[in-house]
């Protein structure tokens, strides 16, 4: 049966877990944020050999489970002398894996400029980096926006993995509650209620700058 007394009583551990959530969500959304950017322009590089070698990292890493990752950081890098805490083993994986899938996102964005962006970018006599940063990149993140939010919403609710690697995180709190008390039940629907509470507006402020980003470049084509 529900208890209410237990559920008051195990809030304020749900809740101190949760922040590691979504510390954990938001540095793995920066991580694959920046490297993401990182494989695109390597992909894109005119020497061909790191163009290619970057193609099948990036899809080695794609195609690849994720706890498998974060099993192979955690438990078989400090064979080779690296070892990390739970937390910075689980923002890498999570923010290596999903830094492939915002490298596509990002590509996405960069081949929907047009053409003739490009060209005037040469025809102005500007350099490298200041056509990307004044001209191609600000015409396309803003497009891709909505979906890089659909990534950080996926990346949120990923985050249970990492207490395969023993991250004392919201799933992870559930469990110690759990096996401690022999009451499962209240702990995982506290943890359920919570990522719906936090997802949930999160998805509707992404359809709400989806909406924004196609009013924007909608009025901008016509």
């Amino acid at each position: 049966m529900w208890d209410w007394e237990f559920v008051f009583s195990i809030m304020p551990k749900i809740v101190d877990a949760m922040w590691v959530t979504i510390a954990a969500t938001i540095t793995a959304f920066l991580i694959a944020a920046v490297l993401g950017l990182v494989w695109v322009f390597c992909r894109r590089s005119s020497f061909k050999p790191l163009a290619i070698v970057v193609a099948c990292i990036t899809e080695f890493i794609r195609s690849t489970p994720l706890l498998v990752q974060l099993f192979f950081i955690f438990y078989v890098m400090p064979e080779i002398g690296i070892s990390l805490s739970p937390f910075t083993c689980g923002v890498i994986g999570l923010g290596l894996h999903y830094s492939t899938y915002l490298a596509e996102v990002y590509r996405s964005g960069i081949e929907a400029v047009a053409k003739g962006q490009w060209e005037a970018s040469v025809a102005l006599n500007f350099t490298k980096y200041e056509m990307w940063r004044k001209v191609i990149m600000p015409q396309a993140i803003a497009p891709v926006i909505p979906m890089l939010g659909n990534y950080f919403i996926v990346m949120f609710k990923e985050t249970p993995l990492l207490s395969a690697i023993t991250l004392v995180e919201m799933m992870q709190t559930a469990k110690l509650i759990g096996s401690s008390s022999f009451r499962y039940l209240e702990a995982f629907t506290l943890v359920g209620l919570i990522f719906l509470l936090l997802s949930y507006p999160a998805s509707l402020a992404v359809r709400y700058a989806e909406k924004k980003v196609n009013e924007r470049f909608g009025k901008a084509a016509a």
